[in-house]
């Protein structure tokens, strides 16, 4: 089964979510990613290099189109351990129905 139109919205809030603490915590890509340029996170950035190779490593999918309904729960507790364990960042919750916070 596909992921449904909620799990679109809250997978992009999440992105939205985790980029911003991201960079309230002082962790631009350049600290997490790369060493050369400071280049603040966006949704987009956060979903690129942060959650595909995750969701490409567990599912072996490519498109977040493609995911099962399953499987954003799944890459997003492994993204937020590893984040957590790596860089000591607050957890950033999964979001609710309400996408409007």
């Amino acid at each position: 089964m596909k992921r449904t139109d909620a799990q679109n919205r809250a997978l992009h809030k999440f992105l939205e979510n985790l980029a911003q603490t991201l960079n309230n915590a002082g962790l631009d890509m350049k600290c997490v990613l790369k060493e050369d340029v400071d280049i603040p996170w966006t949704k987009d950035s956060a979903k690129e290099f942060l959650w595909r190779p995750i969701q490409r490593a567990m599912t072996g999918k490519e498109s977040t189109t493609d995911m099962e309904s399953v499987d954003p729960a799944e890459v997003h507790e492994v993204l937020m351990r590893h984040l957590g364990e790596k860089f000591e960042i607050p957890y950033v919750d999964w979001p609710s129905h309400d996408f409007n916070q």
